[in-house]
């Protein structure tokens, strides 16, 4: 992997985009609903090609393991969730604060100029604030576990097992990676160079750590030992 920096923080618009019409078509079992239509539109229209493949990916994902899992589960949300999760890599999911937390607040106000009411809004905002942070995501409710486990299969997650190897082949035809872990990496990287203060306690702090020489993340050992107590 190539330490060398993106030329922008953000990642470039989608140029020839998947339709959602090609995907159904391979898919036919992905739930369809006029708000899983305009998510998936205001995905593509948002998003690089690299990134917007990942993020259908992983509504495929989770919704192929949601069914294996053979529990209810709102399938809406858990499309929403998973095609929005990265918005916060984009231009329009710019913002003060963790990556995973500007794309949340963003879905959460288009979910809700949707009609969904607050409990539903909320379901999306806390998949998608807590995808990466599969240590409390996965003991949160079924739709909140599910989308952070889909799009950790794109990641090899041990999710990844559960899954046969043909339909993740099948995943990967249909959508493809694109060079996804380079550009993944790239996206990393411009957040902890333009935002590092966003990123000291989530998993960029490891892009920064080992690609960046001037990211230097504070430390809980020397806050607490510098703290006004004296004990």
């Amino acid at each position: 992997m190539s330490s060398t920096l993106p030329d922008a923080a953000i990642l470039t618009v989608v140029s020839d985009p998947l339709s959602h019409g090609q995907l159904r078509a391979r898919f036919a079992d992905l739930t369809e609903t006029p708000a899983i239509l305009k998510a998936f539109d205001f995905a593509r229209d948002r998003m690089s090609p690299v990134l917007f493949n990942h993020v259908t990916r992983s509504w495929i994902f989770a919704a192929k393991i949601g069914a294996r899992r053979n529990e209810p589960f709102d399938a809406e949300i858990v499309a929403v969730t998973t095609l929005l999760h990265d918005l916060g890599f984009t231009a329009h999911g710019k913002g003060p604060h963790r990556f995973e937390v500007n794309g949340a607040n963003v879905a959460r106000a288009f979910v809700r100029d949707l009609g969904f009411d607050d409990r539903r809004a909320q379901l999306v905002w806390d998949g998608i604030a807590l995808h990466v942070t599969h240590s409390i995501s996965l003991f949160k409710e079924t739709e909140v576990a599910l989308s952070s486990r889909g799009i950790g299969v794109d990641f090899g997650t041990a999710d990844y097992a559960t899954l046969d190897p043909a339909e993740i082949a099948a995943v990967i035809d249909a959508v493809p990676r694109l060079d996804f872990k380079t550009e993944f990496a790239s996206c990393a990287i411009a957040m902890a160079t333009t935002q590092p203060e966003s990123t000291y306690d989530t998993f960029i702090r490891d892009f920064g750590d080992r690609y960046l020489p001037d990211y230097h993340a504070p430390s809980w050992v020397d806050a607490i030992a510098a703290g006004p107590f004296a004990e």
